[in-house]
């Protein structure tokens, strides 16, 4: 296909798919992005597939970790008993909670980088399904496993695996299949549509719509964030109104409880009012408010809840403040302080790395002097004209 029907199929100007052909504009919208990989029938990682860890940061060991971790979740199904130590269940799961607390602390204390985060993980994992195949520990050891999965799924998410999160997810369905109870049933439903390709915004928006429709009213976290997953989806293929309704709505569920952050269940959702507002400014960008989402941030107490969605926030908070000249000093510090929370999520995000790489041309890149190019080399990226 030439550059006309390829931008055509994609709903934008061939002229503007040029500019981004050549590197001079960023992409800034999951929408535009999402449209291109449809019309040239790739997924979104063929086209951003560049966007790896740099050597320095441990690509080899992490993706190690993250095959040991797929083998892991593609090897045994819930009830299906690997070979691993028989460590009595209290011991694991006050490793887990240790694990779970350092990952979603909001202060200095973090869990590592992802090899290490992996490395703990994997083994928890193999010693929850142990336990959730004696019956005398089946029902203290499943809901912690579901949680593992999540995050095994989120670590995927980040680094871009593909096919691991959905893996993920079918992993926290089984458990929740298990339990048989609807509070987890919803969580495990949720949790699918969570790790959805964004190949599939239209179904990510369905399964996520069912979720807060159907959740049951005592664990009302689920429904909040099954909102938001549905508010980003619809903002994702250009819905604004849908979106702005369901962010309405997660932000309703979110005054009910008491915490900015509610630690249900085990951190892994981070519900409440101060992700609400940082949802608010991730689709806010994805709308093109630009700076205009500085007055969505005004408020956030983002100290309420972990260092890597803190991390989202300044990412997506950057973003919009470099949509105009004059704001941009205040987007690359933004991108600066998010990697100081968390550099390989930093490092590896998509739209970071575009943020930066439309900071490098030529016309402003005298404008971010050394921090901006001291970010691009860590990232890996060279500068452009």
């Amino acid at each position: 296909m030439d550059l006309g029907a390829v931008a055509g199929l994609a709903g934008i100007s061939t002229s503007y798919l040029s500019r981004i052909e050549r590197g001079e504009r960023p992409l800034t919208k999951r929408l535009v992005l999402e449209r291109i990989a449809s019309a040239l029938r790739v997924s979104t990682i063929e086209l951003t597939r560049e966007a790896d860890l740099s050597p320095d940061e441990g690509t080899h060991q992490t993706y190690t970790a993250m095959a040991t971790l797929g083998d892991l979740l593609g090897g045994w199904w819930v009830g299906e008993v690997p070979d691993a130590p028989g460590r009595p269940l209290p011991k694991t799961l006050d490793e887990l909670t240790q694990f779970h607390a350092a990952r979603n602390s909001g202060g200095p204390r973090a869990a590592g980088d992802y090899p290490t985060q992996v490395a703990v993980l994997a083994p928890l994992i193999r010693e929850l399904l142990v336990a959730a195949a004696d019956p005398k520990l089946e029902r203290r050891a499943l809901p912690p496993l579901l949680t593992a999965y999540h995050v095994a799924g989120s670590i995927a998410a980040r680094l871009r695996i593909p096919g691991m999160p959905s893996l993920a997810a079918d992993r926290m369905q089984q458990v929740a299949a298990r339990l048989n109870d609807p509070v987890w049933d919803a969580v495990g439903k949720w949790g699918r549509a969570h790790f959805l390709s964004g190949t599939n915004r239209q179904r990510q928006y369905e399964l996520a719509i069912s979720v807060a429709d159907d959740a049951p009213g005592d664990r009302v976290e689920t429904r909040g964030m099954a909102n938001l997953t549905a508010a980003l989806a619809a903002a994702a293929q250009g819905q604004g109104d849908l979106a702005e309704t369901h962010l309405a709505e997660a932000a309703a569920v979110a005054e009910s409880l008491e915490p900015d952050t509610s630690p249900w269940p085990s951190g892994i959702m981070q519900f409440g009012r101060t992700n609400v507002g940082i949802f608010r400014v991730a689709i806010g960008v994805e709308l093109g408010h630009g700076p205009r989402v500085a007055k969505y941030a005004s408020s956030l107490r983002t100290e309420t809840i972990s260092r890597g969605r803190q991390a989202s926030f300044w990412i997506d908070y950057g973003r919009g403040m470099l949509a105009e000249r004059k704001t941009r000093a205040q987007g690359l510090a933004a991108l600066l302080r998010a990697e100081q929370l968390a550099p390989q999520q930093v490092h590896t995000n998509v739209w970071a790395r575009e943020a930066v790489t439309g900071l490098l041309s030529a016309e402003v890149r005298a404008a971010g002097g050394r921090d901006l190019r001291g970010l691009a080399w860590r990232m890996g990226i060279a500068p452009t004209g």
